[in-house]
C-alpha cells in the first residue's frame, strides 16, 4: 500500500460470500494513486472463504452477523477515520486513479458535497479481464454511475445525510441518495471511467430479486417525505 495521502480517504468494502473477487477489489482500493488511510472490509456473515482472505491481506476486517450491503455500510462508516468516505462492492474494482480525480473535484470546488463518475458493466470471464488489463480507450459505452461504488463523501456530509437505511434488501442506496438530493446535497459527476461493475450469477440484485418490490417502496417512501415537508409547509 502506498503511504496515505492528504486529504485522508476511508474505503469500506461490504462483503458477502464474494471469495472469487474479494482480493481483486482490496488489491484496486490499496493501489490507488490517491492512497487511503485505510481499507475496512465488512464481512456481512459470508459462509466461504472471504473473511479469510480478506485477513490474509492485511485491511482491517470486522465481521458481522448477515444483516445486508446497508448494515454493513454503516458500520463502516461508523469506524472510518477518514475526512472522505468511499464504498467499493467486493465483486466489483476500481481504476488506480478513482479516487485521486474526485479528491481533485473536491478540492476544486470546496461547496460540493460529493463527487461520482461512470462506470463501465462486464460480465465475469473474458469481457471482464480484457477490460481491466489496458486503460480504457473510450471505445465502451460507459454509464453515469449515481452508485455507491463511485461516490467519494466528504463525512460531514454522510453524517447529515445519516445513515443506509437496512429495511430493504435492495435499493438502500437509491434511497440514500434520494434523502441527499432532498436536503439539498451537492454533487457532480464526472465524465471519467470510475467503477467496473462486475456482472456474475450471485450480483445482490440478482441473488435478491424476490426482493424487487423494495424499489417500489423506495420510491413511495421518498413520495411521502416531499408530501410531508410540503404539509408543513418547510
Amino acid at each position: 500500500m502506498r503511504p496515505a495521502s492528504d486529504p485522508p480517504v476511508s474505503v469500506m468494502i461490504p462483503a458477502y460470500n464474494c471469495q472469487w473477487y474479494i482480493a481483486e477489489a482490496i488489491e484496486s482500493a490499496l493501489d490507488q494513486t490517491h492512497a487511503p488511510i485505510e481499507v475496512i472490509v465488512l464481512d456481512d456473515g459470508s459462509t466461504d472463504r472471504t473473511l479469510e482472505i480478506a485477513r490474509g491481506s492485511g485491511v482491517h476486517c470486522v465481521s458481522q452477523v448477515h444483516a445486508g450491503a446497508g448494515a454493513a455500510r454503516n458500520r463502516g462508516a461508523a469506524l472510518a477515520r477518514g475526512a472522505l468516505l468511499a464504498f467499493l462492492d467486493a465483486d466489483d474494482r476500481w481504476p488506480l486513479y478513482k479516487l485521486s480525480r474526485q479528491v481533485e473535484a473536491l478540492g476544486r470546488q470546496p461547496d460540493l458535497d460529493m463527487v461520482f463518475g461512470c462506470v463501465q458493466q462486464l460480465h465475469v470471464g473474458a469481457e471482464w479481464e480484457e477490460a481491466i488489463a489496458k486503460p480504457y480507450d473510450g471505445t465502451s459505452q460507459l454509464m453515469p454511475g449515481l452508485v455507491a461504488g463511485t461516490m467519494l463523501i466528504r463525512r460531514e456530509a454522510f453524517l447529515r445525510v445519516g445513515e443506509f437505511k437496512t429495511e430493504w434488501k435492495v435499493g438502500e442506496f437509491i434511497d440514500w441518495y434520494g434523502r441527499a438530493v432532498d436536503m439539498g446535497l451537492r454533487s457532480m459527476c464526472l465524465p471519467d471511467l470510475l467503477l467496473w461493475r462486475r456482472i456474475h450469477a450471485t450480483n445482490q440484485g440478482i441473488r435478491e430479486r424476490a426482493s424487487v418490490s423494495d424499489y417500489a417502496k423506495v420510491i413511495k417512501a421518498r413520495l411521502d417525505r416531499r408530501r410531508a415537508r410540503g404539509s408543513d409547509g418547510s
